[in-house]
């Protein structure tokens, strides 16, 4: 038997085709029905109106997407023997940035994605998840728009640097939306300190405390999301910064990484318009818990070593990594030396290279990849492989994609619904 559920607020739309067997999940195909030809978009163009377009992919990362931008031209450069210097004010302002938007990303998948999910399974009132993301999302735009002009869809990142230049007056206002983020934090999702937070090592000790996202824990042990949605116990980072390590880790074990060895498999627009990602010819998994398996946080450890990859641990990874983008983002502004420049200007014009370059960093949802072909000042191809592309990789039965494998053996499509969702899909990245 064969059942057919269309999913919203996944920023688009995603269909799963769900294949019974004796009232089991047996296999799910996941499509994506709708084109937007990003890529297609920018054949042709000059080399800096990418930043112009790619920020455009998404509603939520556009941030990242200009990021991975920015630094696939500057390795064009790179490549074709150019000097770049950027100064380390240009490196926090960017980091910064980033950092903002995957703690808007996350803040928002809590109250609007986890917790509504969460209710239609317990059948609770929902109760002011909405105006609390709201609220939240609203203090960390404007912090972002501080440095970037705006945001969404903001290109103050260019080759060689920003072009902000805050003063401390920025500076002290970005602290104070941080400060207040923090406080909600504390007061209202963990109710406890950031730092005794972060230093939590074991998961028994969560659960002593309350707020937001326990009773959202409590309700996923009760609901046996401890064991449900595990999947390949594969995880892979290519993104780093000051909080993320790049590498791959296979039952617990970690391994180097290379972008050259990402193997990409073409949408079939008759079926779905996602592309498949695998590294080395295996899917791996994307996005917080992957980095929490590289970087070998040590409560998320403890937690695989109990729970493996399942749904629950998927959520708690990404919470804790909340908490450590708050704590690591707050420092940052201690950090930059506003006397620096923001930008220094390339010896060469863009226009004037032929080269390749890829960029790389981490999304909130995982690792986002840009390659880009530049000839005689023209783009010539360019290529994106986005998070989601990673994380719902369709697969066949004898070697299902990583959300398919979380969802196969399930018996409740309500269930299966919420561990898809604990991916943090993305539509319209993946159908650029």
């Amino acid at each position: 038997m064969i059942k057919t559920e269309m999913l919203e607020r996944v920023e688009g739309e995603a269909r799963l085709d769900y294949t019974f067997k004796d009232g089991i999940i047996d296999f799910v195909d996941i499509r994506f029905l709708n084109f937007r030809g990003m890529e297609n978009i920018l054949v042709g163009k000059a080399p800096m109106d990418a930043l112009i377009i790619t920020p455009r992919v998404c509603g939520i990362c556009g941030q990242a997407h200009l990021m991975t931008t920015v630094q696939a031209l500057e390795n064009c450069y790179q490549n074709a023997g150019v000097p770049l210097e950027i100064t380390p004010k240009a490196k926090l302002i960017r980091e910064f940035t980033l950092n903002l938007e995957l703690i808007q990303n996350h803040i928002k998948w809590l109250y609007l994605v986890m917790i509504p999910q969460m209710h239609k399974i317990t059948n609770l009132e929902q109760k002011n998840s909405i105006l609390k993301a709201s609220h939240l999302s609203a203090n960390i735009t404007k912090a972002i728009a501080l440095f970037s002009g705006q945001w969404p869809h903001s290109s103050f990142v260019v080759p060689g640097g920003v072009v902000c230049d805050p003063t401390y007056v920025e500076i002290n206002q970005a602290r104070g939306f941080l400060y207040q983020t923090i406080k909600f934090f504390e007061a209202e999702i963990i109710k406890l300190d950031l730092e005794s937070f972060l230093s939590i090592e074991k998961p028994d000790q969560l659960l002593l405390h309350s707020g937001d996202f326990i009773k959202l824990l409590n309700n996923l042990y009760i609901y046996k999301m401890d064991t449900l949605g595990q999947s390949s116990k594969q995880f892979i980072a290519f993104g780093e910064s000051s909080l993320f390590q790049k590498g791959k880790v296979m039952n617990t074990r970690p391994y180097n990484v290379n972008t050259k060895f990402i193997k990409e498999q073409p949408f079939d627009a008759s079926f779905s318009y996602a592309k498949n990602i695998s590294y080395k010819n295996k899917y791996y998994e994307v996005g917080p818990l992957a980095r929490a398996m590289v970087n070998k946080t040590p409560l998320i450890k403890n937690f695989y070593a109990l729970k493996k990859d399942s749904a629950l641990v998927r959520v708690v990874a990404r919470i804790r990594e909340l908490g450590a983008l708050l704590y690591e983002s707050n420092e940052m502004l201690g950090k930059m030396d506003l006397n620096e420049a923001s930008f220094i200007n390339p010896n060469v014009d863009i226009n004037e290279l032929s080269a390749k370059g890829t960029g790389v960093t981490e999304a909130a949802r995982g690792s986002l990849v840009h390659n880009i072909e530049i000839s005689e000042g023209k783009i010539k191809h360019y290529n994106i492989i986005t998070p989601t592309q990673w994380n719902l990789a369709n697969g066949t039965k004898e070697k299902p994609g990583i959300a398919q494998q979380a969802m196969i053996g399930l018996n409740d499509q309500k269930v299966a619904e919420f561990i898809f969702r604990t991916f943090d899909v993305c539509s319209v990245c993946t159908t650029h």
